[in-house]
């Protein structure tokens, strides 16, 4: 059993040492008067080790590792509740730095195993569509706390692969992301190829380019409606940033490879399934090499929109697919403990 009693830093001035990225640690050896080599050492025990405990790190003299105790720990903090379904979906409740509570899904699916990981509490995109964006934006989470998510998993072991879809707009907190990808990719961090990652956006388009140029993970772009005036109406973020022009910065780039590209799309009867939508969504999406994920409306309290019968979205996808379009229906996970797509908020927590 880990001691989370060594990790826990909501309560105490330490700073965390999870979620540095090498060059991150080789400032900090430079500051502490440690050798630079030290800095691959710390990372190895952060990140591929396990390490919880700053004593842990035997390779480290005695000295040292007595430096980075006064002024840091390891900094992880275990889930604080977990709730099970019925179809075996797992959520976990965390609790930040600053007090907000976040949510992350598990999803087990045979040999595949899936982790929905947050990086915000809350979200101020504001999609009508969404429970998480129901509470407005509390705070951006730190590496730590994005990073936390998986590696005080119990499960972790067991993953296969991350996909940051949960609570937030990851493109909200660039900076941050970006440093998770990198220790999560790097040879001195998780080591894990970029094919396991997949990163959802609603399409903050002034850092689209800036990512796909950054990193070499899966992308989803969360569409959820072709025509302009109706996907602003559920998305304000389409008033600032366009689908058409996603669709432009999209098609400077190449999807044919290792990396891919799909499209989110939120099935609402009457909103966004007409024969009409099936020819706006061939249009917009010409000479981009990508799929789309057909994802069945899960209620949430006071929403006007439904999902349409099983055999209306099985229709949809059968005419997308006709007209060259692979077009899947993702299975919905964890309903019944509202951990499925839009569900997430810890409004109740």
């Amino acid at each position: 059993m880990k001691n989370y009693n060594q990790y826990a830093y909501m309560s105490t001035p330490l700073k965390p040492l999870y979620g540095m990225t090498l060059a991150q640690l080789q400032s900090l050896c430079a500051e502490l008067a440690m050798p630079r080599f030290a800095a691959k050492q710390i990372a190895g025990w952060l990140y591929r080790r396990g390490a919880t405990d700053i004593e842990q790190m035997s390779d480290l003299s005695k000295a040292n590792r007595a430096k980075l105790s006064e002024r840091y720990c390891v900094g992880l903090t275990p889930p604080v509740k977990v709730t099970t379904s019925a179809d075996g979906t797992k959520k976990y409740l965390y609790k930040t730095s600053q007090g907000a509570a976040i949510e992350s899904a598990y999803i087990p699916d045979g040999e595949r195993a899936t982790l929905c990981v947050s990086s915000q509490a809350g979200c101020r995109m504001g999609c009508d569509f969404c429970a998480t964006g129901r509470m407005g934006l509390i705070h951006s989470l730190s590496v730590c706390e994005i990073l936390n998510q998986i590696a005080s998993l119990p499960e972790r072991e067991t993953l296969t692969n991350v996909v940051y879809m949960g609570m937030g707009e990851p493109f909200d907190n660039m900076e941050n992301l970006l440093a998770a990808l990198e220790i999560m990719t790097a040879e001195w961090g998780y080591g894990w190829s970029p094919t396991r990652i997949t990163v959802s956006t609603s399409g903050v388009g002034r850092e689209l380019e800036r990512f796909l140029e950054s990193t070499s993970v899966h992308l989803a772009i969360s569409l959820h409606n072709p025509f302009h005036e109706q996907r602003a109406q559920i998305m304000p973020i389409e008033r600032a940033y366009p689908i058409a022009d996603i669709m432009q910065t999209l098609r400077r780039y190449d999807f044919t490879h290792q990396r891919r590209v799909s499209f989110e799309y939120i099935v609402m009867s009457g909103l966004n399934d007409t024969p009409q939508h099936i020819k706006e969504l061939c249009r917009l999406l010409n000479g981009i090499k990508c799929r789309i994920n057909l994802i069945r409306f899960h209620k949430i309290p006071g929403s006007p929109y439904f999902s349409p019968e099983q055999q209306k979205i099985v229709a949809f996808r059968d005419a997308l697919t006709a007209r060259g379009i692979m077009t899947t229906i993702r299975a919905s996970r964890g309903e019944d403990i509202k951990a499925a797509c839009g569900l997430l908020s810890t409004t109740e927590s």
